[in-house]
């Protein structure tokens, strides 16, 4: 069985950081891809940064150079380091794991998913 749970999220002003993390917990084999999602109520979920167990990244383009994700594979532990937060970036975050390294951001190419983080920013 594999359970995600995300944690770090909060509420903070435009310009600041967060940092989010996200424990995994079951079979090495359910997070060869492992990513990070967000949503806006009434919008469909979107990928923002996934990183697979070579290390290979990606980062949907409104995050490039303001987000980095990281995974600490001996803790089973993944973050989101978001530094320059916009007011655009107010979602709810979600963990995502995978048994696939497809490269893909789109919510559908995984399989396994936390409960959600919600991040606020305001002005």
């Amino acid at each position: 069985q594999v359970q995600l749970m995300e944690s770090g999220g909060g509420s903070v002003q435009a310009g600041s950081s967060l940092r989010l993390s996200c424990t995994f917990s079951g079979d090495p084999e359910y997070r060869e891809s492992m990513g990070w999602f967000r949503q806006v109520p009434g919008q469909e979920r979107e990928g923002v940064a996934i990183v697979d167990n070579s290390g290979a990244s990606r980062y949907a383009n409104a995050v490039k150079g303001r987000f980095t994700i990281s995974r600490d594979s001996a803790n089973n532990i993944l973050y989101l380091q978001m530094n320059s937060l916009l007011l655009e970036d107010s979602a709810m975050y979600y963990c995502a794991a995978s048994t696939r390294a497809s490269g893909s951001l789109f919510p559908s190419s995984f399989g396994f998913w936390g409960r959600g983080a919600q991040v606020t920013v305001s002005l």
